[in-house]
């Protein structure tokens, strides 16, 4: 990776930049823009967040920013209402009052005078959504948009539903944005900070029980969601994705229904910008995002618009490796969305064999059998362990590990060993015949790639909450024994499986803690089923060299105390539970630039016993620590959940500290009822 400093246009950065709303509140905003911006103005470029631009994104803001305004853009990051250095109060996630502030930034970032008029906007995870919503909403100096790891379905593809499913990260992320944004601003810029603060304090939402009540896509979910009208996505958009992190589908949906022009770019990267992402290779994002905005907020002619529609880095057989640093893989290249060199390759769900270690209970076979069969899929509560994480960051174990402890305890369907290499390009589509014992569940599926020695990668993987088998937003519980068909999609994957490994879709009515566990640990009937496979046709020879990663100066800081992170699993042999435990501490750190002292602490404990789903039980802990000199304040967000048979129970305990006084104290203990989860 390549630090430049000789960028074609010297810059100038204001540390707090102050943008009015219509109500008087006051954004925040760090600016970077050539030193020549109010005599020749150029066009800007927004990244619009709620994770503190003085503390939290520092490290990589600093290393894309200046960057781009050194060749020739002003960027601005925000805070959004009541996060960092922002006024105001965050009420919840993409609030009509949140996409209004944005449209306000946007359009009074044209009409200032080191502008052209031009606003484009990028960003990464919360910062993607809000650019494809201030898309949708169409606010007129936005010319183009680069969304990173996004979604265009709040409740089908993101944090808190999947296929109908509750998320544990449901509870994760509540109990994350409570620690979050209980932090003030800092005292440096803002002299009313300790009133701000406390009222931060005061108006803290606990948001896991709210987004957990809505369990079907309703209103709620629908706002913020673009696929509610996909011809209103006309602003040219490059969208980028990771096959290691859980936000691919969106690459692909809005390559295929946006009738504006759409890029979309998917990598074998975890839920970071691609020009710092692990697994590698990383490559030239920047680049990339600015050759976008040259064409779209300069009007250059230099043919991006003429890019292919998709560009997917093809991941290759390899052993499974939770902390990849590296993917084995090649670059294809698709002139249209969907692929014209797809050719859907459909398989049968076999009558199973004799059930032993390494050996499926049933095949994958091309031509559809006559047998009947019928195999019960009722697997235990701790299967999941070596899912990962929905967004993994890093390296410490947060991606997929070997499936083949969890492929044990599945109900498997694998192909004959493969003759030669095996490609996919795009969703598989499953579908089942099946019955349920019990009104509410729900049925995973993962498509895994299994080595000769038995070693077992997954490709990608799909589930549906079997209450909404007639739709979303029409969710219903089962009847019991009564027969149905079901069908949904698998993420979208781009995969080539080595000749001689097999093909194995392994099948569970259980996933923890990715998928909140249903109430009762019922059975499943599975009497048949077909899987259509996007079989690819592409080129052995990479169809893309992107360009290398580049990256600005890393931000000046002194590591004040290191931090450490661990992950394992427990069985506790006297209870016979057993938990996912995750340690993460991220040490203290000073910034040079303004002596601004930060740290963070969490830890997670998943807990279960195989036998009992009402065991289940998430505990987080997080802490969040800023100090200058003589000045410190400390915030500890303490979060649990649990269920019954009729309800889910999410409590929270917040406090805060400046110095070693406790300043604020609150509880919350909600009760959610269990409609369809």
């Amino acid at each position: 990776m390549t630090i430049r400093t000789d960028l074609p246009h010297a810059i100038a950065e204001t540390e707090d930049m102050s943008i009015p709303m219509a109500d008087g509140t006051r954004l925040s905003a760090r600016v970077w823009m050539p030193v020549d911006a109010e005599t020749r103005p150029v066009p800007a470029v927004l990244e619009y967040i709620p994770y503190r631009k003085r503390d939290g994104t520092t490290p990589r803001d600093e290393m894309m920013h200046p960057y781009v305004a050194g060749h020739g853009y002003a960027c601005i990051r925000v805070d959004m209402r009541g996060n960092g250095d922002s006024q105001g109060l965050m009420a919840d996630e993409y609030t009509r009052q949140e996409m209004d502030d944005a449209e306000a930034v946007i359009g009074w970032l044209a009409a200032q005078p080191w502008c052209n008029g031009s606003v484009g906007m990028m960003g990464k995870s919360w910062g993607g959504f809000n650019c494809l919503q201030a898309a949708f909403n169409g606010p007129p100096a936005l010319k183009a948009v680069i969304s990173v790891c996004s979604t265009t379905d709040r409740f089908a593809d993101d944090i808190h539903f999947k296929g109908g499913c509750l998320l544990g990260e449901n509870f994760g992320w509540g109990a994350v944005m409570l620690s979050y944004s209980s932090r003030p601003a800092d005292p440096l810029l803002r002299n009313d900070w300790r009133g701000d603060w406390l009222a931060r304090l005061n108006a803290e939402p606990w948001l896991a029980p709210v987004w957990a009540r809505h369990q079907a896509r309703d209103a709620y979910w629908a706002h913020g969601s673009v696929c509610e009208d996909w011809t209103r996505m006309t602003v040219p958009a490059m969208i980028w994705g990771g096959w290691a992190d859980n936000y691919m589908n969106t690459v692909g949906l809005l390559a295929e229904h946006a009738p504006g022009p759409v890029k979309g770019v998917i990598g074998p990267w975890v839920h970071q910008y691609p020009h710092t992402a692990v697994p590698g290779p990383q490559v030239g994002f920047l680049q990339c995002a600015i050759r976008w905005w040259d064409r779209w907020l300069k009007g250059i002619d230099n043919g991006a618009e003429d890019d292919p529609a998709l560009r997917a880095y093809i991941l290759h057989s390899e052993p499974p490796d939770a902390s990849a640093k590296h993917r084995a893989g090649h670059w294809v290249a698709e002139a249209a969305w969907p692929s014209a060199r797809g050719t859907p390759m459909v398989v049968h769900l076999d009558a199973p064999g004799v059930s032993h270690p390494r050996t499926p209970v049933g095949y994958l076979r091309t031509e559809e059998t006559q047998k009947a069969f019928a195999v019960d899929i009722a697997t235990p509560q701790h299967l999941g362990m070596h899912t990962g994480e929905f967004f993994p960051m890093g390296l410490n174990a947060e991606m997929p590990g070997d499936q083949a402890g969890d492929d044990a305890l599945s109900v498997c369907f694998d192909m004959a060993p493969l003759a030669a290499d095996f490609q996919l390009l795009g969703q598989a589509e499953l579908r089942l015949s099946l019955s349920s014992d019990r009104p509410l569940g729900f049925v995973v599926a993962r498509l895994c790639d299994v080595g000769p020695d038995g070693a077992s990668v997954r490709i990608c993987h799909g589930m549906l909450n079997l209450c909404h088998r007639d739709g979303m937003d029409r969710p219903a519980p089962m009847v019991p024994g009564q027969a149905m068909d079901v069908a949904f999609k698998l993420d979208l994957t781009g995969y080539r499986l080595k000749a001689g490994h097999r093909l194995r879709l392994a099948l569970s009515n259980s996933y923890w803690p990715f998928v909140w566990p249903s109430p009762e640990a019922g059975s499943l009937t599975l009497t048949g089923g077909s899987l259509t496979l996007p079989a690819h046709r592409g080129a052995d020879a990479p169809e893309w060299t992107p360009p290398p990663a580049e990256h600005a100066r890393p931000f000046a800081h002194r590591v004040i105390r290191p931090g450490k992170t661990r992950r394992f699993i427990e069985e506790d042999l006297i209870a016979g539970t057993r938990a996912l435990v995750v340690e993460d501490d991220l040490g203290d750190t000073e910034n040079l630039g303004h002596g601004l002292i930060s740290g963070e602490t969490m830890s997670e404990r998943w807990e279960i016993a195989p036998d009992d789903p009402l065991s289940a039980k998430a505990l987080h802990s997080w802490e969040q620590r800023l100090s200058r000199g003589g000045w410190s304040v400390r915030t500890r967000v303490e979060a649990e959940m649990t269920g019954t048979l009729s309800h889910l129970r999410l409590k929270a305990h917040l406090r805060a500290w400046e110095g070693e006084t406790l300043v604020f104290e609150r509880s919350w203990d909600e009760e959610v009822e269990r409609s369809f989860v």
